[in-house]
């Protein structure tokens, strides 16, 4: 592709220039590739967690509570042998890319399951499963357990499985939601609450965005939706929007972040584009309002995700609330077609997706803030890469207003998807990747 892109990192500097945007493709850039891969191969284990539920007798989640079947095991004292163990029961050959470790002092464990395990499966739940099964063999090992005793261990380890697919009320976590959950074909990595996001990348705003734009682009490739041209619209997109690409959003929030709003953001978008040639003065009608045209609609498009992102950080940030997210998909966009007769982010479908994500999130209905929100949703799924990196950026600037909040419903899985560099610093790793 012909497009050249200079990528900047989250505080604004230039980390590489003349950049295709066909080298951040998920299909090419080894960053991309591997925080899909190792997505896949990666769960969390709440070892303190485990150790917990067995001394409550409390197994499989709320209102399953058997008080004399409690047990004292020192499980996070033991986590170094439950590591080892673990490791030597998951891992295919010696020197694979298995990888286990205990964090926090051994109160949880990341395992990351070795690539054969993932490409011998149909689906991506090995690091789920054999998560799972591996602690339990390693606490029968490490504590010398009986059949009259596992039964419990399993239960406060695997939660409700098999009566219920996802593990309920276990201890044991995948940043994907199990296949059962997906709305349609390719939407697993569309299925990641904004919440995880945010916790991943410890609320540094810019990084939750990076890695939520990979997910969800990711995923609208996997559903077929990036094909011929386009393939241009939406790498433009992941660019502009969630790569800080000519450092537009970065720039754009610096600008507008001491007194600006939506619609200050807004002009400094439609002046950039005019600026940069993507837009350009067209009819100009009876009453003096002045149309335009986009010389490159795809560019656009790419010059409209990344203000609409800029416009969350620059309102969500005043307001170190969330809860301004929907309004601002809608009226960023709803202000920037008036302003210049042109469509706006992702033709309209991020405006629509903001009334809908309004009506779930503050109306009648009320079911949950918008950490809860992810691009699988009934509500958020029709606009395809480019609503939910803005949810998920605004969660990050969230000053603890939300009814369910990262730190309540993304703990575990920040603490160990966190202690990646690339889940972490998706920015900086894709653009050293190119």
């Amino acid at each position: 592709m012909a497009d050249k892109i200079d990528l900047y990192s989250d505080r604004g500097a230039k980390l590489k220039a003349g950049v295709d945007i066909g080298a951040i493709s998920p299909l090419r850039n080894k960053a991309i590739k591997k925080i899909i891969h190792d997505t896949k191969r990666t769960a969390a284990v709440d070892l303190a967690g485990i150790e917990k539920a067995l001394a409550a007798g409390r197994f499989g989640g709320k209102g399953r509570h058997v008080p004399k079947k409690a047990m004292n095991f020192d499980v996070v004292k033991n986590a170094d042998k439950i590591v080892a163990k673990v490791a030597d029961l998951i891992k295919v050959d010696a020197g694979d890319d298995t990888n286990v470790k205990s964090l926090n002092g051994g109160k949880q464990m990341l395992v990351q399951v070795p690539s054969a395990r993932i490409e011998a499966g149909a689906e991506y739940v090995s690091s789920l499963t054999c998560a799972s099964m591996g602690t339990i063999q390693a606490m029968i090992d490490t504590f010398d357990l009986n059949m009259f005793n596992v039964p419990e261990v399993k239960a406060a380890i695997m939660g409700q499985y098999p009566q219920t697919m996802d593990l309920a009320g276990g201890n044991v976590k995948s940043i994907l939601e199990i296949p059962q959950k997906d709305e349609g074909l390719g939407h697993s990595l569309r299925n990641i609450m904004a919440n995880h996001l945010a916790a991943v990348t410890k609320k540094n705003a810019m990084n939750t965005a990076a890695l939520a734009g990979i997910y969800e682009q990711a995923g609208v490739f996997e559903m077929g939706n990036a094909l011929g041209m386009f393939e241009r619209n939406q790498l433009l997109g992941l660019a502009y929007q969630n790569l800080n690409a000519n450092n537009l959003v970065y720039g754009t929030t610096k600008a507008n972040g001491a007194t600006g709003t939506i619609g200050t953001v807004v002009h400094s978008i439609v002046e950039r584009g005019i600026e940069d040639g993507v837009i350009a003065p067209d009819k100009k009608m009876g009453s003096g309002y002045q149309m335009y045209k986009a010389n490159d609609v795809s560019m656009w498009n790419a010059y409209c995700a990344a203000g609409t992102l800029a416009a969350n950080l620059v309102n969500c940030g005043a307001g170190r609330s969330p809860q301004h997210t929907s309004s601002t998909l809608l009226y960023f966009n709803d202000i920037i077609e008036k302003e210049t007769g042109l469509p706006g982010c992702d033709w309209g479908k991020v405006q629509g997706t903001a009334v809908g994500f309004s009506f779930f999130s503050h109306s009648i209905y009320g079911g949950g803030g918008p950490g809860v929100f992810n691009g699988n949703h009934v509500v958020t799924r029709h606009s395809r890469g480019f609503a939910i990196p803005c949810v998920a950026a605004s969660v990050s600037l969230d000053a603890g207003v939300q009814m369910f909040t990262p730190e309540m419903t993304s703990g575990l899985v920040g603490e160990t998807f966190g202690s990646v560099d690339e889940f972490r610093e998706p920015i900086k790793a894709v653009a050293g990747a190119v």
